[in-house]
């Protein structure tokens, strides 16, 4: 469904990325007690957003990115993707 989506202004749609369904116990976790996942991987990007005089600035986040966001962040497109503005993303996660 998102394969040609492409956000308005300075949203982005991230695809979540879920967590692991064990503790490091072993402890299997039942799908009622899991929380949504906070972290996710950036699909696509909007063009920006515009300051006073009406230039497009660049958002800082780029496809592919894996970010950190907050629990009520964005809004829900299905149980995957959520979209958000870029104002709502916590942080930049480094891959090493």
């Amino acid at each position: 469904m998102f394969e040609k989506f492409r956000p308005l202004g300075d949203r982005v749609l991230v695809q979540r990325i879920e967590e692991q369904e064990k503790t490091a116990g072993g402890i299997i976790i039942p799908d009622a007690a899991k929380e949504k996942a906070q972290t996710g991987a950036i699909v696509a990007v909007g063009p920006g957003h515009r300051d006073k005089a009406g230039n497009v600035l660049p958002l800082q986040v780029k496809v592919g990115d894996t970010i950190y966001f907050g629990k009520y962040s964005g809004t829900e497109a299905d149980e995957k993707h959520v979209i958000m503005r870029e104002d709502e993303i916590l942080g930049i996660l480094d891959q090493e």
